[in-house]
């Protein structure tokens, strides 16, 4: 090791700069530890990208000097994962050293955020096998499951993300593709070790997935499959024989990884039963308690959790009551009475790629209706780039009813609401207005165009609680904004959505804290919803592949409102729900004892003024 010796010279700045400090103004003083601050994020953003290249992508950054990065996948072999807790170790320690005295509030709150994630994170790395996620919300015990591992993910990234503008993007994405057989590889290691550890998947849970990946494996190398079809269509202009590369790629290499990862699937199912929950296996009850933790940045246990999501079930659906009657549908629960309604003529959609193209359009339209609306909730607007895209084939069997989330931060890909359509029959006039605004606007990609605003390590780290929280606060602002007047179907709608969020947290705990069986889930799950068996099974064989992240989604709602109720009732006549939503979305995604803190600066400052 090199010690350093500082010379005369170096002492004498030294010294110079430390009487400068002492004599300059309060103001320029604090600029020195916001400017080691920023720059701490910033290199914490870029070794974050470093482990995470499909992120860079996402972002649009993987240019200039880091273009490199658009031709990697992520390590997920043991390896892979010993680097990342290497990331976090450090990553604490180095915050740890800066000063927080004299920061400014965003500079403090990227700090408390970063931290937080980083903790959390540690404390999820320390468990004996799993995900533990960065930032992130797909926490799992499983590495490879029904809607986990990269048999799912490459083909996502390719398809949404991966530009192919010129020749250099073919190499990086032939790259990306030829790495998928190491990430392959590293993830089965790493699901064989948790075999041996005694944690094998629920049976239904691997019959999905050997079901996904069989049709992966089937279609990986044809010239619409998941691998190939995405280079042909992206760079049908450029010609070249990329494609052709592309399938000889995922025949010799990527479909025996997929192979091997097929048989260890195949040997857990050999050994699994059908208990659903965490209950049932090793270190489950300590797994699911940090899962809980992750999914919701609260400390709330299981049976207080369980019992909120009792009392707001039964609250909702009281209102859905209401408006089933004034249809006319006054026999049966709510939620045969719901089911009984998407069932009448003109509520659904044709089963066939013409009910698809409708779906998309009658989504659409709601985007476009709600646009002018907007400004009645916020002072300062965002572009919301948004397009509506069907998810990827492979991905629609284990995937939920649709998700969204922001495009690049140069604009150059806009936002997206992936929308399932392997079956029709889940979208229909009732549910899909409350499903728009959650996932796209001013939903997910609306609020991630303000967080992209902020450090680039703000925009790779998400908190679920806030992300999906703010995303049912946005089906309440629609619902606020007069988007349900003269459409009861669609107000049902967002009752049976937020019904079925309040239900999570029931089936949630139910599954993993107090012993369900996946028929006693499914049956509260509809009970609660009135939604289609198939998009109920999904969901619920989803709470057992992401042990507490569904509870992030009430429980988020659930304190926006609550600092909601706080700012009326400190601000009276100066409350104004615009500055409100604004505090809240302009703070970014936080954990929720972040945006307590935001809120409360957001209140101080109206006061002030």
């Amino acid at each position: 090791m090199t010690h350093f010796r500082p010379s005369r010279r170096d002492t004498l700045t030294g010294l110079a700069a430390g009487a400068l400090m002492t004599h300059m103004p309060a103001r320029a003083a604090a600029a020195a530890p916001a400017g080691e601050a920023s720059a701490l994020l910033d290199r914490l953003a870029w070794q974050l990208l470093d482990l995470q290249p499909g992120d860079a992508t996402r972002l649009g950054v993987d240019t200039g000097a880091h273009a490199a990065l658009r031709g990697r996948l992520e390590d997920r072999s043991p390896a892979g994962m010993e680097k990342r807790r290497r990331f976090v170790d450090d990553g604490i320690a180095a915050l740890a050293k800066v000063p927080r005295a004299g920061l400014d509030p965003a500079t403090a709150t990227s700090l408390a955020v970063v931290d937080s994630a980083l903790s959390t994170a540690r404390d999820g790395m320390a468990l004996p096998y799993g995900v533990a996620t960065i930032g992130d919300w797909r926490n799992t015990p499983y590495a490879v499951i029904q809607n986990v591992g990269a048999w799912l993910d490459v083909p996502q990234l390719l398809e949404g993300d991966q530009p192919v503008r010129d020749a250099a993007d073919v190499d990086a994405y032939l790259a990306r593709v030829e790495g998928m057989a190491a990430q392959l590889d590293g993830e089965t290691v790493r699901i064989r070790a948790a075999r041996g550890q005694g944690l094998v998947p629920p049976s239904f849970l691997l019959d999905r997935t050997i079901e996904g990946i069989s049709r992966t494996i089937a279609e990986a190398a044809a010239d619409d499959g998941p691998l190939v079809g995405p280079l042909r269509r992206k760079g049908a202009a450029l010609g070249g024989d990329g494609p052709v590369r592309a399938a000889r790629i995922a025949r010799t290499a990527v479909v025996p990884a997929l192979e091997r990862q097929l048989a260890e699937i195949r040997a857990q199912r050999a050994v699994a039963t059908d208990a659903a929950g965490m209950g049932a296996r090793p270190h489950g009850a300590e797994w699911y308690a940090w899962g809980l933790r992750a999914g919701t940045t609260t400390r709330r246990s299981p049976e207080e959790i369980h019992r909120i999501g009792v009392e707001q079930v039964a609250a909702l659906q009281a209102q859905m009551d209401v408006i089933l009657k004034g249809f006319g549908l006054t026999q049966g629960s709510v939620a045969e009475r719901a089911i009984a309604l998407q069932r009448r003529p003109g509520i659904g959609f044709p089963d066939d790629d013409e009910g698809r193209r409708q779906i998309v359009a009658y989504m659409q339209g709601k985007i476009d209706a709600i646009r002018p609306r907007l400004p009645r909730a916020f002072r300062r607007l965002v572009a919301g780039r948004l397009e509506i895209r069907r998810m990827p084939a492979a991905q629609e069997a284990g995937a939920p009813a649709a998700y969204g989330g922001p495009g690049s931060l140069d604009g150059s890909i806009p936002g997206r609401v992936w929308v399932n359509l392997g079956d029709p029959a889940i979208h229909n006039r009732v549910t899909i207005p409350d499903l728009v605004f959650h996932e796209g606007i001013p939903g997910h990609v609306w609020q991630g165009e303000y967080a992209q605003q902020l450090p680039l390590i703000r925009s790779i780290l998400a908190f679920n609680a806030y992300s999906e929280g703010w995303a049912l606060y946005a089906e309440q602002l629609a619902d606020e904004l007069g988007m349900y007047d003269g459409d009861p179907a669609g107000r049902l709608g967002y009752l049976m959505g937020l019904s079925w969020r309040a239900v999570r947290l029931v089936t949630d705990t139910g599954i993993h804290a107090m012993g369900w069986s996946r028929e006693r889930a499914l049956a509260a799950f509809v009970a609660a919803t009135g939604l289609p068996d198939s998009n109920a099974r999904s969901e619920v064989d989803r709470y057992c592949a992401w042990p507490g992240q569904a509870c992030g989604y009430k429980l988020g709602q659930i304190e926006i409102n609550a600092q909601r109720d706080r700012a009326k009732a400190a601000l009276g006549a100066r409350y104004d729900l615009r500055d409100f939503d604004q505090a809240v979305v302009d703070g970014g995604n936080v954990p929720l004892d972040v945006l307590a803190q935001n809120v409360g600066r957001y209140i101080a400052a109206t006061r002030g003024g």
